[in-house]
């Protein structure tokens, strides 16, 4: 039995026609021989959930760095929430499922040990950006540096994320959408969760019009693109909503990411992460042999380490570079 062929047909009888179908990707920068089961953008989900970027993601800061306690959010939690949301909204909507969540489990592989804070420490030397990283990794630096031969639209997908950027699919869209929803309101949670806010310090104008509670925020943002976007050619929020979920954002910025006890720690992050790239930089030779193998510039070839890195095991590198060991007679 043909089950690709079987999906097809599903996806041509009950995708909307503004759905990308999986007949019609743009294909792979090589080619790859089919597989008598899955379609290509269900390959390219298993590929990215299998890979070893993927699996750094638990030890990986999302906000708030080494806190105390098992609830807080990590990179992987993060993933894990912007790919439900993005499948919810992609089902409502009759687009591509498979499509939107490998987008989704990919788009942030290439984020830095402690999240933005190491991002900018990168960027402080050479142009450092965690999506373009987040390609790379998926068209370079997987699979011993043979890359993992993702689809156009789900590389598309990974490298316009974020907000300033553009997807040229609507399950791109939709990712870029879940993943602001996903980390305002996390974020949000695990503030209030560490006693950094409380939920009455949210301005009444969010409480009252989009949710008095972490489930019900979630919740109405979903509801509104949905609502605003179903048999529509492109995919957004309400104008209203577009303005919460950005004055939300401010808030966050405010309350929480610039001024709150929790982010006290992040300039030794910043300094430890500095600290490694120009030690790399000084001591090439020190770096992996697949990654000097490499044909990138210098710079590349350091940031693509330390990218990779975990948060402890960054540390781990810090402390045996910086502190003496013992030794003995």
């Amino acid at each position: 039995m043909d089950f690709e062929l079987i999906t097809y047909k599903f996806e041509d009888e009950f995708l909307s026609p503004y759905a990308t179908k999986a007949r019609d990707t743009k294909g792979r920068l090589a080619p790859l021989s089919p597989c008598p089961i899955r379609t290509d953008f269900q390959r390219d989900r298993d590929r990215i959930l299998h890979c070893k970027a993927f699996r750094r993601l638990k030890h990986k800061t999302q906000v708030f760095l080494s806190p105390e306690g098992d609830h807080y959010r990590t990179r992987l939690t993060h993933t894990l929430e912007v790919s439900q949301i993005a499948r919810t909204i992609a089902r409502a909507l009759r687009m591509n499922e498979d499509l939107t969540e490998a987008i989704a489990l990919g788009h942030d592989l290439g984020h830095t040990p402690y999240g933005h804070a190491g991002e900018r420490a990168l960027n402080s030397f050479t142009h450092f950006k965690h999506n373009e990283q987040s390609l790379r990794i998926v068209d370079k630096l997987e699979y011993d540096g043979k890359g993992m031969n993702l689809c156009y639209e789900v590389r598309d997908g990974i490298l316009n994320h974020p907000s300033k950027c553009t997807p040229s699919t609507n399950e791109g869209k939709i990712v870029s959408w879940s993943d602001r929803i996903a980390y305002i309101n996390h974020d949000i949670d695990d503030a209030v969760h560490g006693e950094i806010i409380s939920e009455s310090d949210i301005p009444e104008v969010y409480r009252k019009n989009v949710g008095a509670n972490h489930g019900k925020r979630i919740n109405n943002m979903i509801l509104d693109i949905i609502n605003h976007s179903f048999g529509k050619k492109d995919v957004s929020p309400s104008k209203e909503f577009v303005e919460y979920i950005g004055g939300l954002r401010e808030f966050l910025f405010d309350k929480v990411y610039y001024k709150s006890l929790a982010k006290a720690e992040e300039s030794k992050a910043v300094d430890m992460i500095k600290y490694l790239y120009e030690y790399y930089f000084n001591n090439i030779d020190l770096l992996p042999k697949r990654l000097l193998d490499m044909d990138s510039t210098k710079e590349q070839k350091v940031c693509d380490h330390i990218a990779g890195m975990s948060d402890r095991y960054a540390v781990m590198v810090y402390q045996n570079i910086t502190i003496p060991k013992n030794w003995g007679l």
